[in-house]
Parts: structure tokens; sequence; C-alpha cells
């Protein structure tokens, strides 16, 4: 081979690869950046003082945040929530509580129809959306209205995970996960003691108004 076209080739095949090299490395930092887990993105969402994030796969759901400005339109004393519901409602929906796995009455419900809220009769899941996760919880891939509930981290067992509550009164319903189905790719892992089921053309619970 002539000299001077050697001199010339061997930039270029050096330069060839590096980029070969750089570019599963650019396209491992764009997957990188969209698998951040959930909880950090949270956690970052809140220190920057923002209320809400988006967070999913093909679908995204806007999490509405708990901040510390936040009132949750129903208050009501524990005393008046004892009244109200039974000792295990209580226990998940008030103490943060958790029913042992695959024990909830609506674990392997079917039925088409809608889950609304124990503590205040609001509708927050779709059979629709409702699906087997082995789990041992009623687990469900999106919520009725991104507004019926709002998200916050807890580490109640030493690492971080997504608290999901029911937004008009704040009681504890169960937790997300980001291992669930498409399009949303996110679980929401609930206990049935949270839920009162209405099958499908049936009337939904009484609606609490303000804590009355």
């Amino acid at each position: 081979m002539n000299t001077h076209v050697y001199f010339w080739i061997l930039p270029i095949l050096v330069i060839g690869s590096f980029d070969a090299l750089a570019a599963p490395k650019r396209e491992q930092k764009l997957k990188t950046q969209e698998e951040v887990p959930m909880e950090i993105l949270i956690m970052k969402a809140v220190k920057e003082g923002r209320d809400s994030v988006e967070v999913g796969k093909e679908k995204k759901i806007r999490f509405q945040l708990l901040t510390d400005s936040y009132r949750f339109p129903i208050e009501m004393s524990e005393e008046e929530w004892k009244k109200r519901l039974t000792p295990e409602q209580y226990y998940i929906l008030r103490q943060r509580g958790t029913e042992r796995a695959f024990t909830g009455a609506l674990y392997k419900n079917q039925q088409k129809g809608s889950y609304f809220s124990a503590a205040t009769g609001q509708p927050l899941f779709s059979s629709s959306t409702k699906y087997d996760s082995g789990s041992g919880w009623p687990s469900f891939w999106e919520p009725i209205d991104p507004d019926a509930v709002r998200y916050r981290v807890d580490f109640d067992l030493g690492y971080p995970r997504v608290e999901v509550v029911d937004s008009l009164s704040g009681s504890h319903l169960g937790h997300v996960f980001g291992d669930g189905p498409s399009p949303t790719g996110l679980r929401y892992c609930i206990n049935s003691a949270a839920l009162i089921f209405v099958p499908e053309g049936g009337a939904p619970p009484t609606q609490l108004k303000h804590g009355k």
C-alpha cells in the first residue's frame, strides 16, 4: 500500500472505532435516563419544589405529589374515622397497615365494575385495568383519574417505596411499583380493605362531603 494512502486511512479507522465504541455508551446513557426509578424521580421533584411528576412507560401517568402545603379536602378526627370504618379498614386506611397477601376479599375478583375508596367513596380504579400480578393483592396498571390518588415516598421498610393515598382524605391505599404491564408499566398494589367494589351498573357508594 502507498505510504501516503496508509497515513490518510489510519486516522479514519481510528476515529471510526472510537465512534463504534461510543455509540453503545450513548445508548446505555439514554436507557439509564429512561429507567430512573420512580422513587428517585419523586424525591427529586419534591426537592425541587414541584408538586407533580410524570411516570410510566408507553403511557405516562401524572403523579400528584403530597407536599407540605397540600391540605386534604376531607378532614376528620381519628375518633370519627373509627366510627365510620370497620377495625380492619381503620387499620389499613388510617394506620397505614397492610393486609396479609392472598387473603383480601377482592384479590381474585374478576367481575366487571369499579373500585371505590372505602374511606371517601370516590372512584379509584376500573376492572378494565385490574390484572393478576401474583403479588397477593389486587393490582391495577392505572387509576381511573390521576387526581383520585396522591403519592409520597416512604421508608417504612428501610428502603424507598411509593405510597398511594386517597386524594380526598389522605387515607392509605397501598403502594405503586414500576414492574407492571404495558402501557404504563405500573403496578398499583392496593389493599382489598381499602376498596369498595361496585359491579357494572350498580349504585356507587355514598361519597363523603368534606368530612360530613
